[in-house]
């Protein structure tokens, strides 16, 4: 009978492509990988992997076991689920991954209400980039996470995966609100020649906002680049850059800067996704039901 830890291990390798990723995220060393699925060969039958430079390749056969595997961890994810659902407390530990403002704006306030309303339910929050984050819940390193999309934009699709939009959030040009700036601007067209600060290139807020300055007939002036939108907010209000900014980084608070409308009013969506198999899980919907209400009351 195949042994159903080996095989995880099988699918691990599928998911992060290589033995040492696969090691870092189990905390195995990687001779103990390769032993276990050297193992897993024995007791399969087949050849499993092929060696392809330094790395290796699953064969045909793998690729049947892995798919396989993961409807297994499905079911057990499911079977975790309905075996929680039967109990009257919610329980055990609900892993989340977040992205930066919706941490600092929704976070605190989610975590209030779970503690007072579900004292035996222990959630663990990691910050993580939207992208990084989707990946790590398909790999089960978390049970949810909290990611955004930018207007017109898309993403490979996860099948495994569920969304349950949490709110729209509006975008705005900012500029520092002192009347003696170096750097103002009234408008997005009167921004094309003023420094600016981004998040990082790759980042889907990096992109979007790239393309809504070719819209407006320009090519961005990006000085300073950091995912910590706290430095984009002082290095706006400083007069050294201008930015677009969320409207969810203010977190109900004052703005600190001068916030000017964009073209077509834009918008990101804010969403949350867990796996299909383990939506159900009562800790799950109860992360699920407080990150709404936190939205509600910013």
């Amino acid at each position: 009978m195949l042994d159903v830890r080996k095989l995880r291990l099988l699918r691990e390798l599928s998911v992060r492509g290589t033995v040492t990723g696969v090691a870092e995220a189990l905390s195995y060393s990687p001779s103990s990988v390769s032993q276990q699925l050297a193992a897993l060969e024995k007791e399969s039958g087949v050849s499993l992997l092929v060696k392809v430079g330094r790395r290796v390749q699953l064969t045909p056969q793998a690729e049947i076991l892995v798919q396989h595997t993961a409807d297994i961890l499905d079911l057990l994810d499911q079977a975790e689920a309905d075996l929680a659902a039967s109990l009257t407390t919610v329980t055990g530990v609900v892993r989340i991954a977040v992205f930066q403002s919706a941490a600092h704006a929704v976070i605190p306030s989610a975590l209030s209400i779970l503690a007072a309303e579900y004292p035996e339910l222990r959630v663990e929050v990691t910050e993580r980039e939207p992208e990084l984050g989707l990946f790590e819940v398909s790999a089960r390193d978390f049970d949810l996470v909290v990611a955004e999309q930018y207007p017109g934009s898309t993403r490979g699709l996860r099948a495994d995966l569920d969304r349950i939009d949490l709110t729209t959030d509006p975008i705005h040009l900012a500029t520092s609100l002192a009347q003696d700036a170096r750097i103002a601007a009234h408008s997005l067209a009167d921004a094309a020649d003023l420094p600016w600060v981004m998040e990082p290139e790759g980042t889907a807020a990096r992109t979007w906002a790239v393309q809504l300055c070719r819209a407006a007939g320009f090519e961005p002036d990006v000085r300073y680049e950091t995912a910590d939108l706290v430095a984009h907010i002082r290095l706006i209000r400083s007069g050294n850059a201008v930015g677009l900014l969320p409207d969810l980084v203010w977190a109900g608070d004052e703005p600190t800067v001068r916030l000017i409308d964009l073209p077509g009013s834009p918008q990101r969506t804010i969403f949350t996704s867990a796996r299909r198999a383990s939506a159900t899980r009562p800790g799950v919907v109860a992360c699920r039901n407080a990150l709404a209400r936190a939205v509600a009351s910013v």
